[in-house]
């Protein structure tokens, strides 16, 4: 790959993986047992494990650069599904052409002793690239530690650069909001000035949508006003996220232009209350001339019009974004 071919990312989320039965009682908490009965009372019916084994095959039929996968593998966070969702990682492809960052599912309750996501720390850790550009670059904590700290990650495709951000953390029964934390958002904006010196795309994959806009107060990210600050002061040239199931394309304020901030319908879904039609989906997402003033981005949707139909193309168009000049990234 030379620094300025076209580049492919592959970006799919939500995919709330069933699994037969429940756990230990060990494992029940107040909120694992209200989220269990919302499962087997609605949720459980949305989605399935068919749908994202068609999702993946045809995805891999396209052969991209790079997947990243934004959050909910799990429904409960237990520990038998965190192994599942690893080994699914595994098949999905080496962590080198992977990314991963947790959705509030996957980190549903504290697990004590447990490791938790950390079981995907080949997934949530910088490359040689991201390790040289902060020390915030560590592999993830042990049990009891905080997995932001391990926050955010970075990993270069040519002139690319993929930031991954974890919003995600233990909330209380009915709330499933998420909080990046201000240690985070400070790296963040450190990482993208950098960035934007070095003429990289900068392109954040998180799990909660990032605006305020996107979501209320039980479901949102509590900072995203803070994380909105940091993009008018830094910019970057996308975001995606999952969390809404549901397909949203909005902007946000940055210092030379708008950013493009990408939802994503559910990766399982095959029924859909809040948006009809929206059912399991990835985009691909092709950039040329990274880091170059004539960066152009294309967006290619692919997914299911019926529970049990193929896997068919739903969209298809250009998104602007923000391009590379003399080490400052200027609106298009």
């Amino acid at each position: 790959m030379t620094a300025n071919s076209a580049i492919t990312l592959a970006h799919l989320s939500d995919l709330h993986m069933p699994r037969p039965g429940f756990a230990s009682p060990r494992h029940w908490t107040i909120k694992r047992s209200l989220g269990y009965i919302n499962w087997q009372r609605g949720r459980k019916r949305a989605f399935a494990r068919e749908a994202t084994d068609a999702i993946v095959a045809d995805l891999l039929k396209k052969a991209p650069d790079h997947i990243a996968v934004t959050g909910d593998l799990t429904n409960f966070g237990l520990p038998d599904e965190l192994d599942d969702a690893t080994k699914w990682l595994t098949a999905l492809g080496p962590s080198s052409k992977v990314s991963v960052v947790p959705g509030n599912h996957d980190i549903y309750v504290p697990l004590r002793s447990d490791i938790g996501t950390a079981r995907w720390a080949e997934y949530m850790r910088s490359d040689q690239y991201g390790a040289s550009l902060t020390a915030a670059m560590n592999p993830l904590p042990p049990p009891g530690g905080d997995i932001r700290d391990a926050f955010p990650y970075v990993r270069r495709m040519g002139n690319v650069a993929l930031i991954g951000l974890n919003s995600s953390l233990p909330m209380p029964p009915f709330v499933a909001a998420g909080v990046l934390g201000q240690q985070q958002l400070d790296r963040l904006e450190d990482l993208l000035k950098q960035l934007a010196k070095n003429q990289l795309f900068r392109l954040i994959i998180v799990h909660h949508p990032p605006l305020k806009s996107l979501a209320g107060y039980r479901r949102g990210l509590r900072d995203a006003n803070q994380f909105a600050d940091v993009l008018r002061r830094a910019g970057a040239e996308l975001v995606l996220h999952g969390h809404n199931h549901t397909n949203t394309s909005v902007t946000t304020e940055g210092p030379n232009g708008p950013v493009p901030v990408i939802g994503i319908a559910a990766a399982g879904m095959v029924k859909n209350h809040k948006q009809p039609g929206a059912l399991a989906r990835y985009n691909l997402i092709t950039i040329n001339d990274a880091g170059t003033p004539n960066c152009q981005v294309h967006l290619t949707g692919y997914g299911l019009l019926s529970p049990n139909g193929p896997v068919v193309e739903l969209e298809n168009r250009d998104v602007p974004v923000g391009r590379a000049d003399l080490g400052v990234m200027a609106g298009a």
